[in-house]
């Protein structure tokens, strides 16, 4: 039997983050991941293999930055923990461990409707052989049926309309693709880029039926409608893989359905195992509740947590903030932390602050382009709840500066007198920058 120091189940962001974090931190303990796949594809990048990258081989995680580090990798399948002994066994054996890290992440999540098997209808799965089978369908379809208008089903869209004619629809239940990660005038902002680059958009609708005899053919609508389709990719989101842990007796959130962790990802009952990943429970930062946010962000997050608190306990987690980006064509949307929506929902009294400005100054720059900043506040203290932001490229560590605010719960004043640096052609004026405007006005408001 093989022995390790520390073994992780899981090789994606989380596994591989949790392994590099760990050596850095215990340079003298032995690691081994223990994985299904051969090769391991970056989950954010998927969409892009159907248009800006071409092919699953150009977006795989390198082995070498593991093993130049003295990490072992097993392609195995982990099926049983046995805790008693500290042992995990695999298909091809068994492997002991003195600390044991599960980053078995999540599946896509499956719609029960008549005809979701049948062929040419694809699960957005992290497996390469699948996603080369996904791209030669996409490359021969004429219509493309796209179930679930979140980030991936959106950048989907996008990337399946660059070099192709082919239709490409895509069915929301919500009244707005993106509408579970922005406001109202941010989802138009996306949809209006989405339709003028063809792709079709039926909101508040969904599948009731995938038509067809053994393959797909056409998508009918709750609204009674039919799109024709020679491929239709769900795209719904994802539920943790947890069978492992649930068989360990290891207890599993009944809300979120992930494995129950504490702010220092340790599993409940079991000082030798840590969770992270899509795998684990997730609280809100704000409320404490456990919430379904899953993001490679988080997971690198709470996998470089599980790593610091393995051997001695030194950092709590704060909960999930949420900070998400994405670019359809060629405008760039970005929100951390609450929406104006979700901040009411949650109780909040608010206040909203806003601004728009060029992104390099003067706005003749070459490449300048009007970049919007929406900010949310707390009205009983000032704290800064939320961001969101449109415009270009910059707009995605610009939401990292937000994020940071809300981490460390800013205040609109504090924001307002922020420090930045700006260039001509990197940021936006240092009179007119943004965040910083936004913040003002709020402050205004806030008297």
């Amino acid at each position: 039997m093989e022995n390790a120091d520390v073994v992780i189940i899981g090789g994606s962001a989380a596994g591989v983050t949790a392994a590099v974090s760990c050596k850095r931190r215990n340079p003298g303990k032995s690691i081994i991941i223990i994985r299904q796949e051969e090769d391991v594809s970056v989950p954010c990048g998927i969409p892009y293999i159907f248009g800006t990258l071409g092919n699953p081989e150009k977006n795989l995680l390198p082995d070498t930055m593991l093993t130049n580090i003295g990490v072992k990798i097993i392609i195995s399948t982990a099926e049983e923990i046995d805790r008693k002994n500290k042992v995990v066994r695999t298909t091809d054996g068994e492997i002991g461990y003195d600390k044991l890290i599960l980053a078995t992440g999540s599946s896509s999540a499956v719609l029960p409707i008549p005809g979701i098997k049948k062929e040419n209808v694809f699960l957005v799965n992290k497996d390469v052989e699948h996603l080369e089978n996904m791209l030669n369908a996409v490359n021969k379809a004429g219509d493309i049926v796209i179930i679930g208008g979140g980030f991936i089903g959106a950048e989907f869209a996008d990337e399946c309309k660059k070099n192709r004619q082919a239709n490409v629809t895509i069915v929301e239940k919500l009244p707005h693709c993106l509408q579970l990660a922005f406001d109202d005038e941010f989802c138009i902002e996306a949809e209006k880029v989405l339709t003028s680059r063809g792709v079709k958009i039926v909101g508040n609708d969904t599948v009731a039926a995938i038509l067809g005899d053994n393959q797909v053919k056409s998508v009918r609508l709750t609204s009674g409608g039919e799109i024709k389709a020679d491929i239709v990719i769900v795209s719904i989101g994802v539920s943790p893989n947890t069978k492992l842990a649930l068989n360990a007796g290891l207890r599993i959130s009944t809300t979120t359905g992930g494995i129950a962790v504490d702010r220092y990802q340790r599993v409940e009952g079991d000082k030798d195992i840590m969770a992270c990943g899509d795998c684990a429970m997730k609280v809100s930062f704000f409320s404490g509740r456990p919430v379904k946010t899953w993001l490679a962000s988080i997971a690198t997050n709470e996998a470089r947590l599980a790593a610091a608190n393995l051997f001695t306990t030194k950092y709590a987690g704060l909960g999930a903030v949420g900070v998400f980006s994405t670019q359809i064509g060629e405008l760039a949307l970005a929100a951390a932390g609450l929406t104006e929506r979700q901040a009411i929902a949650e109780g909040y009294d608010i206040v909203i602050g806003q601004a728009k400005a060029p992104s390099k100054h003067p706005g003749g720059m070459p490449g300048a382009v009007p970049t919007s900043v929406k900010l949310i506040f707390s009205k009983n203290d000032g704290v800064m709840l939320g961001g969101e932001a449109s415009g270009g490229v910059s707009v995605g560590e610009l939401i990292n500066v937000i994020g940071a605010c809300i981490q460390h719960r800013m205040t609109a004043y504090q924001v307002s007198l922020f420090q930045m640096g700006t260039h001509p052609a990197l940021c936006a004026s240092p009179i007119a920058y943004q965040t910083v405007n936004a913040a003002e006005e709020a402050v205004m408001k806030l008297g």
